[in-house]
């Protein structure tokens, strides 16, 4: 990641909006079902980013994320009568856990709308807290425009995951614990989803000690504080990723907006490959298994730590609510969220022995992977994974190469190979057919539901020959697809417009350079 990504948040100068939630918070009524959360320090990774980094251990709580605070405080603070209407919520996961602990606590009559594609460990989890449970639609939109449907009909009182004052205020307890820590702090890292727990703790923190900076983190592919930002009013992101599903929002709340831009200092964002990495960060100091969104937050921190030395800094380990289909995943991206994994192509050529030259290259190198397939040209392409100690030792290998006269491309950030190629069986389109004259190669997004395949294939129709075909989920709603097609018209733009109305968003790839080398 670059530090233009970075934005820096020109604040108001006044108390508006925020000054209220010192009451709010001071008042929030939280400690019937949370704890007062414990920071942990980070030793082993003090000791790499040469900072003294904390934990704010949320995921310690009964339903593995602060969640229940926020949810909690909102419900406790509402009348007789709206309790007794009985309370309904739209969630993916964490907020449902908190609500339905909190009417359980109270003795509310509870609703859930979640999503089909929900975590089977969320579903079980509200399921087993005893609210009455809907599954509707493939995201968290559709979910909430069924949770508004059955609110209207039956006359529920809603109860939004993130804008809300009592929620807010709910949420900013965390802050008013970090302030009584015994450790003066020079930043906050905090996770943004919808903005409510970023404008409660900010909201605490900047009114009671100015000093501290204060850092919002979201995900580069669901940044909607960072686009609010930069338009200077909140704005609808037309799609957002779901990999980390506990900050997977489109629009930042506006209670929160308001207080964000009062309080916090500036935003930045990481790639899912840096939140993967601080997984196994947390898992290494800690060990408990976070949740992509539950390390959002040491993710930025991470990143800040390059250029600063013996700070104190903390980041709020939002939650542990981890899909355990996702592991797999966590565990092959973290090495390249590190920037320790590199993956190489390597022309060798068709010859007896060329292997075994190509091997005493690397050395006592850490060799991850070693993909080949005889394609029956004189050269061939060999995929390489390598996990090294430092970019020097890696700047090394590839002088070395040079020297050797290997001709190679590096490949480490290229989405064809670390999403595809690493995982796929086969090799290249028989030249005999001249098909690979006509093939174009796209990249999109799959969701992960009873029947798409077969949906998508209905759609696609028989105009056009699938020549290859990739799907690989990541336990996600989404998992990620790659697809050849033969296409003979001279109109190009047909196939681009077929495909626009099969409901799945496609980039065309037929020039990637990992397709070029491996598949055609």
């Amino acid at each position: 990641m670059q530090f233009k990504l970075r934005q820096k948040i020109k604040k108001t100068g006044n108390f508006r909006y925020s000054k209220k939630y010192l009451k709010l918070i001071e008042n929030a009524k939280v400690y019937d079902v949370a704890i007062d959360s414990p920071t942990t320090h980070a030793a082993n990774l003090s000791f790499k980013e040469k900072n003294n980094i904390y934990l704010k251990r949320e995921d310690l709580q009964p339903i593995f994320s602060f969640k229940n605070r926020g949810a909690y405080n909102k419900i406790a603070n509402l009348s007789d009568k709206q309790k007794s209407q009985g309370i309904i919520a739209a969630s993916a996961g964490n907020h449902a856990q908190g609500v339905a602990l909190a009417c359980k606590k109270l003795k509310i009559k509870c609703n859930i709308v979640m999503p089909i594609t929900a975590a089977e460990n969320k579903i079980n989890a509200v399921k087993r807290l005893g609210a009455k449970l809907t599954l509707y639609g493939e995201n968290l939109s559709e979910a909430l425009i069924k949770a508004n449907v059955l609110c209207k009909k039956n006359n529920y009182t809603f109860v939004h995951p993130f804008d809300d004052p009592y929620t807010i205020a709910g949420q900013g307890t965390i802050g008013k614990e970090i302030l009584e820590d015994d450790i003066n702090y020079d930043a906050l890292f905090i996770p943004v989803g919808g903005g409510g727990l970023l404008a409660g703790i900010s909201a605490w923190v900047r009114q009671n000690k100015k000093n501290i900076k204060i850092i919002g983190v979201e995900v580069d592919d669901s940044a909607c504080l960072t686009e609010a930002l930069k338009s200077n009013k909140r704005v609808l992101l037309k799609k957002v990723g779901l990999f980390a599903d506990g900050v997977a929002v489109s629009r930042v709340g506006k209670n929160n907006f308001d207080v964000i831009k009062e309080c916090v200092d500036e935003v930045m964002t990481v790639t899912i490959d840096e939140v993967c990495a601080a997984v196994k960060d947390i898992f290494e100091d800690t060990r408990v298994l976070s949740e992509p969104s539950g390390a959002v937050a040491l993710a930025g921190l991470k990143i800040a730590a390059k250029r600063l030395k013996n700070k104190n800094l903390l980041a709020i380990s939002s939650g542990s609510n981890v899909n355990f289909q996702k592991l797999g995943y966590i565990v092959e991206r973290s090495e390249l969220g590190e920037n320790r994994e590199k993956i190489l192509s390597i022309r060798i050529p068709e010859s007896p022995g060329s292997f075994l030259k190509l091997s005493k290259v690397f050395g006592k190198l850490s060799v991850t992977e070693f993909n080949y397939r005889k394609s029956g040209d004189k050269d061939a392409y060999v995929l390489v994974g390598i996990r090294t100690s430092s970019e020097k030792s890696f700047i090394s290998l590839k002088k070395k190469l040079k020297k050797l006269n290997y001709k190679f491309s590096d490949y480490t950030n290229n989405k064809i190979s670390n999403d595809h190629l690493r995982h796929m069986v086969g090799g290249r389109v028989n030249n005999s057919h001249d098909s690979t004259n006509f093939e174009r190669i796209f990249n999109g997004e799959f969701p992960e539901k009873p029947g798409a395949l077969f949906d998508f294939l209905k759609s696609f129709g028989n105009k056009w020959n699938i020549s290859l075909f990739h799907y690989r989920n990541i336990g996600s709603a989404y998992g990620n697809i790659l697809i050849g097609i033969e296409d003979h018209n001279k109109n190009k733009s047909l196939l681009i417009k077929h495909l626009s109305k099969c409901g799945t968003i496609f980039k065309e790839e037929s020039n990637n350079k990992a397709y070029l080398d491996f598949l055609k």
